[in-house]
């Protein structure tokens, strides 16, 4: 793989290019992902709300990973902790374009699964406890080389990833029937042995990985090369390549009538991406990487919690009302969304 250093070095023309071919591969195996991990779902009677917050929420976070590691072994922590908070909230806007590219229902009527609404509470919570520890100084836990608050985070990104993965199993509400049929691509690939399918999984997910990681590179580069500055690119370039996965992820997965699939793959994915601040904090050499964030960072955590609330009132009221074949919900998420960046310019 190509160091950072030689990215930078490379003409600037080159990086865009390489850069958009990544954006491609991350496309097109993120579609492939999903369908395979449906056909696995299909044979091994698995929960597709489960699949997608372990298994699709988990792979498609690679790209994240990567940047995290490259980003922050070059010293640059805003850089790898933007680029994790910038997709907590770029993710809600998918489910929320995904919403409108797919049909006329709106998601959050149809999804039948409680475990979803406990995802969607406790992804606010740790939000909320990220902007809370970015306004106090952060203290460093000398044997572990990382922060006292970052580990905290850490620690309650995990924690609540168990907590709803369990949840449908312990709810005492009931499901009436299950939201959405079963699709022919995964009636299609009954006949496929398990091996085979999950090969398929591991093959796509390298694809993601590898492309995420030439993502964060070239990225960087172009950001160097453009002057521009490491909030700024988290939040726009570098979160929004590396949410490539979760677009394509969700936007296969409604097409395929697995609307819990897709809820669960994006609330999953922030699950785990949030849990990557500790691992942001152990490769950077510096001060906790906590204390070197500021009001960009608060207003971009806070942004992510408003989005997501906004679709727990969406899943609570559980009526399909839509507007421009989306659900009212998705259109008010697009709405907050574009007022959050603009004043996200301007801090």
């Amino acid at each position: 793989m190509m160091p950072l250093s030689d990215a930078a070095s490379q003409p600037f023309a080159l990086n865009v290019a390489i850069f958009v071919g990544a954006a491609a591969v991350i496309w097109f195996a993120g579609g492939r992902l999903t369908r395979l991990l449906d056909a696995v779902a299909l044979r091994q009677r698995l929960d597709h709300a489960f699949v997608g917050m372990l298994l699709l929420g988990g792979i498609t976070s690679l790209p994240e990973m990567a940047n995290v590691v490259t980003a922050s072994s070059i010293g640059s922590p805003s850089l790898a902790v933007n680029n994790l908070l910038g997709s907590a909230a770029i993710n809600i806007l998918l489910l929320a374009v995904a919403d409108a590219a797919v049909g006329r229902r709106a998601i959050t009527g149809i999804v039948a699964r409680p475990s979803t609404m406990m995802m969607a509470a406790l992804c606010i919570i740790v939000l909320i406890v990220i902007a809370f520890a970015i306004t106090l100084e952060d203290v460093a836990i000398a044997p572990l080389g990382i922060g006292a608050w970052s580990a905290a985070i850490g620690a309650l990104a995990i924690f609540s990833f168990w907590l709803a993965a369990g949840y449908d199993q312990r709810s005492p509400w009931s499901v009436r029937g299950e939201a959405g049929a079963a699709s022919p691509a995964g009636d299609a690939r009954r006949s496929d042995s398990v091996r085979r399918l999950w090969a398929g999984v591991a093959a796509n997910g390298a694809l993601i990985f590898a492309a995420g990681y030439a993502l964060s590179q070239t990225g960087d580069a172009i950001a160097t090369q453009a002057n521009l500055t490491g909030a700024v690119v988290g939040f726009a370039l570098i979160g929004t390549a590396t949410s490539l996965p979760e677009l394509v992820t969700v936007i296969a997965a409604l097409r395929l009538r697995r609307p819990e699939m897709a809820l669960g793959q994006v609330l999953g994915t922030n699950f785990v991406n949030l849990s990557l601040i500790p691992l942001a904090d152990a490769v950077y050499a510096g001060a906790p990487v906590l204390n070197a964030l500021g009001r960009f960072e608060t207003l971009l955590a806070l942004l992510g919690a408003i989005l997501i609330g906004v679709f727990m009132v969406g899943l609570l009221e559980h009526r399909d009302r839509t507007i421009f074949r989306m659900g009212v919900d998705s259109a008010v998420v697009m709405l907050l969304f574009a007022f959050g960046s603009w004043l996200l310019i301007f801090v």
